[in-house]
């Protein structure tokens, strides 16, 4: 079966992002760049799955990538997030969609506290000596993610100086909350600014790309490495 992608592209950088599969999601510096990364981290993907409840159909070539949709990227695209959204994402969500979709969010969760406890020293610097460190990813990841639920109306958490731990269980609360809520309730499409407001379907796709990215930069710069 093919894998729906959609790409997003400036003249710098490209994403390719699989529309079923939320944190499938890898950058290129085109779009052919961008295929062949999300197709090479298929495996690695996969491994985040495994115990989900959600069976991964992983692709034997890269052809079996169909990209769905394009879209021009923007100035975020070329920094180096996601933030086109899919035309198939403005579909209606359902009960179904919501419990594979959380099961999946989950699972990249697990893989960035699994990524956390893998550490066992400083992580590796960057070609120019930067790079956060796992705590600072960890609450960038939290802070992230509470920007990222008021796009859909969400209430995230307040800010907590306590136990890091707790406060991350808040924020992951807050979002499936976020996520039931919208469910019933449906997302507005401005905020009460005018802001322009997420799809849930977005909102998931999002947010488990940056959850993974960490994830597996945790991995990619831990001494333990793989």
């Amino acid at each position: 079966m093919p894998i729906e992608v959609a790409v997003e592209a400036t003249s710098k950088r490209a994403f390719a992002s699989a529309l079923d599969w939320p944190g499938w999601c890898r950058s290129g510096r085109n779009e052919d760049a961008a295929l062949e990364a999300l197709f090479e981290y298929g495996p690695r993907y996969a491994r985040v799955l495994e115990g989900s409840g959600v069976r991964f159909p992983m692709p034997a070539r890269a052809s079996t990538l169909t990209v769905v949709e394009r879209a021009n990227g923007d100035a975020t695209t070329d920094f180096g997030a996601p933030s086109i959204s899919a035309k198939a994402e403005a579909a209606p969500i359902d009960r179904r969609w919501l419990t594979r979709h959380e099961k999946i969010l989950r699972a990249c969760w697990a893989a960035l506290d699994h990524a956390v406890e893998g550490v066992d020293g400083p992580l590796e610097k960057g070609p120019r000596g930067g790079g956060r460190e796992v705590d600072a990813i960890v609450q960038h990841v939290v802070g992230a993610e509470g920007g990222y639920l008021r796009m859909i109306e969400g209430r995230p958490p307040a800010d907590r100086d306590d136990e890091a731990a707790a406060a991350l269980e808040e924020e992951r609360a807050s979002v499936i909350e976020g996520l039931e809520r919208a469910l019933v309730d449906g997302i507005p499409q401005k905020g009460p600014k005018g802001g322009a407001r997420w799809s849930a379907r977005y909102f998931v796709r999002r947010a488990a790309w940056h959850v993974l990215d960490h994830a597996w930069e945790i991995e990619d710069r831990s001494s333990a490495g793989h």
